[in-house]
């Protein structure tokens, strides 16, 4: 891979590669409104590459999740990269969608998503209010 990549957040200064501990980033849904579909994924796709487990406050719509599965299934290769681990919180019930969303028929896609590398990340139990991972270095 050519250089070190940028922090999530944007910032131009190279990731930190220490071997003490698994990174997590942590991106708020604002981060995410101004990118399109395909920067989204890359976005998700560069940090679990390297290692790490990126948490989205507002999850993906259903098209992105599957273009995610689609991209990550070409980009497996046994040495280098084996797939990504993705566990979606269920969406907001109708109650919980705001008013405009309710008169205009959307779905919400608020929802808490966690993904990180196959080789690192297990889920051990998932319900409407809890996902519990174990998460193992390289």
């Amino acid at each position: 891979m050519p250089g070190p990549t940028p922090n999530v957040d944007g910032d131009d200064s190279p990731s930190d590669d220490s071997d003490d501990g698994v990174r997590i980033d942590m991106i708020s849904g604002a981060r995410m409104d101004g990118l399109t579909g395909m920067e989204k994924i890359r976005l998700i796709l560069d940090g679990v590459r390297d290692g790490n487990i990126v948490i989205l406050e507002e999850g993906l719509s259903p098209d992105e999740e599957s273009k995610l599965i689609e991209v990550t299934m070409t980009e497996i290769s046994p040495d280098d990269f084996t797939g990504i681990e993705i566990e979606t919180y269920p969406k907001a019930e109708a109650g919980d969608q705001s008013f405009l969303d309710k008169l205009m028929g959307r779905k919400s896609t608020q929802k808490l998503t966690v993904i990180g590398p196959a080789n690192q990340i297990e889920t051990l139990h998932k319900d409407e209010n809890l996902i519990s991972t174990l998460v193992s270095r390289k």
